[in-house]
């Protein structure tokens, strides 16, 4: 009997040890901490989620390599195939594990505005790699960080840019999602300062096949350019359309259709398309990820929001090393992070947007390829 006293004695004092240590939070060597990644791995944008998940998969890869981590890292992948609905059904699948500490996430910025609350209001970090949307970090949102600039940190220098070198008279057509319609304004103000005028507003939903009927609506005004708001698919049946009804004219955007795909879908119509992205800042950083991504035999080229996702997922694993696995804690480090990655040296406002300056580069469609445009 003293025998059975003394192993439940000791059970008891191994149990409340142990409480202690995951009371402290602390990550040792003896757990796996796990990240969420959410990204549109299927459907026309697939292949900005999958180069995104490739750069996040990497961090993951060279954290484990480390001898001095002290744990271990699994990514939890999910697929929001560009659609709130299934990206709310993803990010309830990483709260509903309690071991996931944070998640990075989205390229589409109406996904992004869907699962934010759904993310954050379980106490779960979420820092964000590509979505745009200027209400993302309006909220103030302590659980919420973006590593990337907003769209309207490339609108406006493509807005003064355009009304020099374009032309006085652009008309606009946008899908009809909170992105499309954030351009719109991002675009539209800054280029009436500029002194031009927007000839015509022309808005569809998301999923609109034929744009004819507008684009001819479009061409009796003679507009000097066409600024689309919007992404892949929809922005290359537009530039193909716009070649059909004899709308011959340059399309200008900023970065929602830069992508292989849109040349695939606009075909010989999409040359002479100019898209406004957010310059690469060329960094040591950025020269090892490269290598690295190379190294590591993806299938997928790297792409724009390789290195976003690549930095949000280290900055999330700094913030685990520093504040253990408290998630709130771990939020406060997002938050509070300086640092030096493949985009350049993040750190974040009031808000947690990022402060990274955005140096604008415009791309231009030259013989089936995006090509820098001299400015």
């Amino acid at each position: 009997m003293r025998n059975q006293r003394g192993f439940w004695r000791g059970a008891r004092v191994a149990a409340i040890a142990l409480a202690a240590v995951v009371a402290t939070g602390a990550a040792d060597a003896q757990e796996t901490v796990k990240i969420g990644f959410i990204g549109p791995l299927s459907g026309g944008n697939s292949q900005q989620g999958l180069t995104a998940r490739n750069g996040f998969q990497l961090a993951i890869d060279q954290a484990n390599a480390r001898e001095d981590l002290g744990f271990k890292i699994e990514g939890v992948i999910q697929d929001d195939a560009s659609n709130p609905q299934t990206g709310v059904s993803a990010a309830l699948k990483l709260t509903n594990d309690p071991a996931v500490i944070a998640v990075t996430g989205h390229w589409n910025s109406p996904v992004a505005l869907a699962t934010a609350p759904v993310i954050t209001r379980a106490g779960i970090p979420f820092v964000i790699w590509g979505a745009i949307s200027p209400k993302i970090t309006e909220t103030n949102n302590p659980l919420l960080a973006r590593v990337v600039p907003t769209l309207v940190n490339t609108n406006e220098p493509l807005a003064a840019w355009a009304a020099e070198e374009i032309g006085q008279n652009i008309a606009i057509v946008s899908d009809t999602s909170d992105y499309g319609m954030a351009n719109v304004a991002a675009f539209r103000k800054p280029f009436e300062e500029a002194g031009g005028t927007i000839t015509s507003v022309e808005t569809a939903p998301v999923g609109t096949t034929d744009f004819r009927a507008t684009l001819t609506k479009i061409k009796s005004d003679n507009p000097d350019a066409i600024y689309f708001g919007g992404v892949v698919t929809e922005a290359g049946l537009v530039r193909q359309q716009m070649k059909e009804v004899g709308l011959d004219v340059p399309m200008i955007g900023v970065d929602g259709f830069h992508d292989p795909e849109f040349i695939k879908i606009a075909g010989d119509a999409a040359e002479g398309t100019i898209s406004g992205i957010m310059k690469e800042t060329e960094n040591e950083k950025l020269v090892e990820m490269n290598e690295a991504y190379a190294a590591a035999g993806f299938a997928e080229p790297v792409g724009t929001y390789t290195k976003n996702a690549y930095d949000a997922a280290n900055i999330i694993i700094a913030a685990i090393e520093e504040a253990g696995t408290d998630r709130a804690a771990v939020g406060e480090a997002i938050r509070a992070m300086e640092y030096d990655g493949a985009m350049g040296h993040t750190s974040f406002d009031e808000n947690g947007q990022t402060k990274l300056p955005v140096d604008l580069e415009l791309r231009v469609v030259r013989n089936g390829q995006w090509e820098t445009l001299e400015h």
